[in-house]
Formats: structure tokens, sequence, C-alpha cells
């Protein structure tokens, strides 16, 4: 008898995903699903669905659900989190929805501490609505909305959410993360279980980032959209950990 090396993970549903080709959403949800797993933590999650391109992912959760208005997904897990401190809360966004109309929303729940886990995918344009800019398009990056490029005189510069969030002090866990090639999925997944970890310890506010590709709407194949990912994005959004809990430190 042979040893079962992969299989679908229990966190997920059947359905088939709905992205696009090349588009990383689908590994995402896959770390994700495979840390409520492991955390044996399945069966008392509550994910917030955001309005975005993962605005359906209440279908490929095996978790209760809970859709929410476009960038409210803080707020609505905030009072879920309130109304049911047992359970374990997270959200999952993407740029246009967190760093855009949602930015109040993660600032003060961060502020706020709130004991709930994000999962915020910056691909650093506006996917589900046709490729306009976003708070996190890159100088120069051509979009339906800014066809020669984004001009900071006009559109400010690219907004860096786990840089900013990281200076709030209810904030417990930042990091950012990348799942271009299989060892940088390794090192997303230790993220985002950490991420539940300290939820699960009531240690407070936790992100997990991950810069991500939109192949259709960069207007590139998916290996290139990989390539241009870690040749733009990367450099001006650093992966790594921005905030965590000192050696030793209680939660208060």
């Amino acid at each position: 008898m042979s040893n079962v090396l992969f299989k679908r993970t229990e966190a997920l549903t059947s359905k088939e995903f709905s992205y696009c080709p090349g588009c990383t959403h689908g590994i995402i949800h896959r770390i994700v699903a495979e840390v409520l797993e492991e955390l044996n933590i399945l069966d008392r999650t509550i994910g917030v669905s955001p309005v975005g391109c993962a605005v359906m992912n209440y279908e490929y959760f095996n978790c209760d659900m809970q859709q929410a208005s476009h960038g409210r997904a803080p707020a609505v897990a905030t009072g879920i989190k309130r109304v049911l401190p047992n359970n374990i809360v997270f959200t999952y966004q993407g740029d246009g929805d967190l760093a855009s109309i949602g930015t109040a929303e993660i600032v003060h729940a961060a502020h706020r501490s709130e004991n709930i886990t994000v999962i915020f995918v910056n691909n650093a344009i506006y996917g589900m609505t046709g490729g306009q800019m976003a708070p996190t398009t890159l100088v120069g990056q051509k979009t339906t909305t800014s066809p020669t490029g984004r001009d900071p005189r006009h559109s400010g510069y690219p907004i860096k959410i786990s840089e900013m969030l990281a200076t709030i002090p209810g904030a417990t866990y930042i990091e950012r993360v990348s799942v271009h090639n299989p060892q940088n999925v390794r090192k997303a997944k230790q993220a985002v279980k950490r991420a539940f970890e300290m939820q699960i310890q009531g240690k407070g506010f936790s992100m997990v980032e991950f810069v991500s590709t939109c192949p259709v709407n960069w207007g590139k194949t998916p290996q290139d959209a990989l390539n241009w990912l870690v040749d733009n994005m990367i450099p001006y959004y650093p992966l790594g950990v921005y905030r965590q809990p000192e050696a030793g430190e209680k939660n208060e």
C-alpha cells in the first residue's frame, strides 16, 4: 500500500475555482485551507468574503462564510468575533477592497487590536472590474485608468499597507509573503499558520499580505507575470515580517 503524498484538503469544497489562468488566488486559498485543517479549527472558523475577485470564495472554503460590503470585511469580522469570541474569524481581501474603500476599516481594526486574522492579496490592480489603477499600482504601471503609467504627481505613490499597519501599536503580527515559487509557498504557509496561532492565543490583530499576480489584466502570460512580480513588485513591496510580538511579550 503506497503512502498518500497529496490530497484535497477538507477545508476546501469540490467547487472548481473561477479564477483566471495563472492567478495565485487558488494557491492562497489552498494555503489558508490547509492551515485551518492542520490547526484543527475548521469547525469553528468563520470567514468573511470581500468584494473583488474573491467575492465568491464562500463557495470554496468549507467553513461558515459571511459576505461583506465593499471594504467592510474588518468591521463585519469585528462584529462576528465580539459576539462569538470562541470562534476563529478571518477576512480575505484584495487591494481594491482593503487598501482603497476599506482603508479606514483595516486601520481602525488594527488600532483596536481586534483578535482577527486578515489575508490580504495585493496584485497591484483592480482585477474583477477590468484592470483599473489601484492604490497599490506601481509608479509607471499601465492600467485601463492610467494608460501611460501611474504618475505620482497625479495619483500619489503606491500605498504600503504592511509597513503602515506595522506602526500601529494594536497590530500584533504583520508579514508580507509571496507564492511565486515553491520555496515561498512554504514560507507563506508558515506565516498564515502563525497569524492564526496569534488569534488562537488571543494576541490580537494579525495580517498576512500576499504579493500576487493578475496575468489577464497585466496583459502577460502566467510565467511572465510571475517574473514581473519578482522584478518589480517585490523590490517595492519587500517580503518579510514587519511586526511580531517580542519574546516573552504578554497580551494585555
